[in-house]
Parts: C-alpha cells; sequence; structure tokens
C-alpha cells in the first residue's frame, strides 16, 4: 500500500510508503521487532524531520490503539495511553474532578509527542508538559517493554526523548484538583516601557501569561493573563483591557479563543488559547521558537525589535512565555528559569528559512535551545554545546538501542549517534 503522508502544516512529507497504523500493543511490538528503523509520527505537529523515518523505515501512528484514560484518584495520577491527544485527556480527567498543572496552546496535539519535544505552556512556576510525567512506558527495539519512573537514574533521559529509546505506548502523569480560570486579555504593551524588574511582574502577574506581537511595532499587541480563580487577580497598569475579544494573530477572527473578559471556566477550557472543538485540519504556517534563560529576557527581546523589519514580512505573530526548570536531560528548559520566544511564520519556507538564521544570529549569544520539533537552521555543534547532559541521553539511546533502530537522520546528527 502506498499513501502520501505529510505533517499537520504540509511542509514535510515522509518518506515511508505507509503510515501504520496498529490496533493492539502486540500488533505495535511485531511491527517494531520486525523492521530496522522506526519512528512514531504522533499528532503531526512538527515542523522538521524529527518523524522522518527514512525511505526503508517504518512511520507509526498510535492513534488506533485504545485511548486509555485511567485515574487513580488517591495516588492523585493518570496513566495515560501514547496516542491520547491532551483534549481528550482534559475532558476524561476533569470527569474525575482532576487537572493537569498546564497545558500548551493547542489542545490538539499528542501527550506523548509534546512530552517528547518538550512542549509546554506558560508560567513563572510552571515547568514543561514533560515536569507532570512520573512514569514512561516505552516498546524498545526487540518488541518488549522498558518502565522507566522517577527515581531510576535514566528517568532524566526518558521523557524528553525525542523518540530515540522507543515508542512510548503509556504515560503516567501526576495531577491536581481541578480548579477554574479566568482569562484576562489586554492591549498595546509598550517595549520602552519595559525594565528587568517590570518584565518579571508582567510575566507573574497570573497563573499563565502570554505576550504577542507582530514585530511591525515595538512592543505587544496583546497581553493574555490566565488567572487561576484561587489566586488574586493584581492590577494590571501596564496596557489597557480589550474591549473586544482578540485572537493572537491580528486580523484573525477570534472566535476559535478560548473564552475572554474574565469569564470563569475549567482549566482546560482556559489554559489553551484555542478551544478544543475547533480542530485546525492543516495549519497554513511554519513554527520556531527559542528558550533561554530568563534573566536573558529584556536583552533578547531587543535584540528582536532591532531585526523587526526583518521578521515582520514573513510573521504572523511572536509570543512570549516562561518556562520553570526542569530535570529533563534534552528539555529546552533544562535547569534553567526561562523565557521562551515562539515565531508564527507564514507557510513559505523559502522566505522563512533565512529570516530564522537571521534570527538565530541575533539571538545567539543569549545560549537559545530551540524547540525540538519545531523549524531551526542551528548546527548540530551549537545544540550539543548547550545542553549540559546531551552526552549522557546519547549514552542512554545506545544502552536502549544498541543498533540504532529509533535514530532517523535528525536524531544521529543531533547525538552524534
Amino acid at each position: 500500500m502506498s499513501e502520501t503522508v505529510t505533517n499537520w502544516a504540509g511542509n514535510i512529507t515522509y518518506t515511508a510508503e505507509e503510515l501504520h497504523r496498529p490496533h493492539s500493543l502486540g500488533a505495535l511490538a511485531a511491527l517494531v521487532a520486525d523492521n530496522t528503523r522506526v519512528r512514531v509520527l504522533g499528532s503531526g505537529h512538527s515542523f522538521n524531520t524529527i518523524a522522518e523515518p527514512g525511505a526503508d523505515g517504518l512511520l507509526l501512528s498510535l492513534a488506533a490503539l485504545p485511548a486509555e484514560v485511567d485515574v487513580d484518584a488517591a495516588a492523585r495520577t493518570v496513566r495515560v495511553g501514547g496516542g491520547v491527544r491532551y483534549a481528550e485527556l482534559a475532558r476524561r480527567l476533569h470527569g474525575h474532578g482532576f487537572a493537569l498543572p498546564n497545558m500548551a496552546s493547542l489542545p490538539h496535539i499528542s501527550v506523548a509527542g509534546s512530552v517528547a519535544t518538550g512542549t509546554h505552556g506558560s508560567g513563572v512556576g510552571n515547568g514543561s508538559l514533560a515536569s507532570a510525567v512520573r512514569e514512561v512506558e516505552i516498546v524498545t527495539a526487540d518488541g518488549s517493554t522498558v518502565v522507566i519512573g522517577q527515581g531510576d537514574a535514566r528517568f532524566g533521559g526518558a521523557v524528553t526523548s525525542l523518540g530515540a529509546l522507543g515508542v512510548v505506548t503509556a504515560l503516567t502523569l501526576d495531577v491536581e484538583p481541578s480548579f477554574d480560570v479566568e482569562q484576562h486579555v489586554f492591549a498595546e504593551l509598550p517595549l520602552a516601557g519595559l525594565d528587568v524588574g517590570t518584565f518579571e511582574t508582567v510575566m507573574a502577574s497570573a497563573y499563565s501569561v502570554s505576550l504577542f506581537t507582530d514585530w511591525r511595532a515595538p512592543g505587544f499587541r496583546q497581553v493574555w493573563l490566565k488567572r487561576r480563580t484561587d489566586q488574586p487577580l493584581p492590577d494590571f497598569p501596564w496596557a489597557a483591557p480589550a474591549t473586544e475579544k482578540m485572537h493572537p494573530v491580528p486580523g484573525m477572527p477570534a472566535v476559535n479563543c478560548t473564552e475572554q473578559f474574565g469569564v470563569p471556566g475549567p482549566w482546560h477550557e482556559r489554559l489553551p488559547h484555542f478551544r478544543a472543538e475547533f480542530t485546525p485540519s492543516s495549519g497554513a504556517e511554519l513554527q520556531s521558537e527559542y528558550l533561554l534563560p530568563r534573566p536573558y529576557a529584556l536583552d533578547a527581546l531587543h535584540a528582536l525589535d532591532s531585526i523587526r523589519t526583518t521578521l515582520a514580512p514573513v510573521l504572523q505573530t511572536c509570543e512570549v512565555r516562561t518556562v520553570a526548570p526542569d530535570e529533563q536531560w534534552l528539555s529546552p528548559a533544562y535547569g534553567r528559569d526561562t523565557v521562551a520566544l515562539h515565531f508564527t511564520w507564514v507557510e513559505d519556507t523559502a522566505a522563512v528559512l533565512p529570516v530564522v538564521g537571521r534570527l538565530e544570529e541575533a539571538l545567539d549569544a543569549f545560549d537559545a535551545r530551540p524547540h525540538w520539533g519545531k523549524v531551526f537552521t542551528a548546527p548540530s555543534a551549537v545544540l550539543r554545546g548547550r545542553y549540559p547532559r546531551l552526552d549522557d541521553f546519547a549514552a542512554l539511546a545506545r544502552r536502549l538501542d544498541p543498533q540504532g533502530k529509533f535514530a532517523n537522520e535528525f536524531v544521529r546528527d543531533v547525538l552524534s549517534l
């Protein structure tokens, strides 16, 4: 059988002739054991070749596996199958009276794929999505299953793993009691009015905070504050409240965005920027993201402002968020309070790539780590210099996958496998 398989954005067409969708763990294990190259596509929300298995490789989807969501109320954990997406997990978890600490802006992405690439939400006290993981179950090269939990010396490499250790078939996550959130949007926050202290105060002014700009002018067109209703809402004197519902991309209709104007609602209907019932079939965009130490935030923003005439023609929106440190060796937020600079570009690879290169030059002095699943041009030598535990991860990958079954060109380049 031959089919054309692309990522969500359509900028990557995979060379594998078929996307295999096993319906059981036994069938999945057999496929893994019987093939020499294996990669998992996840929900397809990656913008580079991280999921590419090669023409002779096996491309797997876990979407047809049972959508397991097993809540342990006493332990305050949930075990979730490898093919489950955040929207489904959140709905079922909330039905049991529990919540995840945070979510990404788009709830349609898979849990396993998100944590494997270092995806995150926002909030000075909120770690990456991988921070919630307590245990990971992995089908390894011979088809057997390995379980790695907190306390295991391998755990720091097991979750944000780039798919290089095996096929993640289940994760156990820590949860907390369900909570409500209000979303407040403000307009026109000047960059000129921000000093280091003010930036820190702005980003800590709610449970989750996002700044948006298209860099057509200095400063931020929008500020999104997501307040837990069990926490106080401070004054926000730096920008005026929005008078209409907003979309992160200027000019786009806000109908598909989560509720604004301070209307309280369940955590999973406010922490993402977009409604779960809005399912994008394709993305007319490319994305890049860079995560750097938070003390560099203001200098980095001024560096972006200095090249905004280069950025703006191919940029739809730029989002600024914060992420607390985590302990995953390959997490872009590993070991440091982080500011994340996210770029949603137009869907034009030829026009975007030179701008990405110029952007990386502007951020080079700030020890920026690119998001593993998005568009970047930084060479492997640069990446290896920015991850102090990368050699430890490469050694773990060699132990669990000595023949390199899960190491595609992307992974081999980064890890020197």
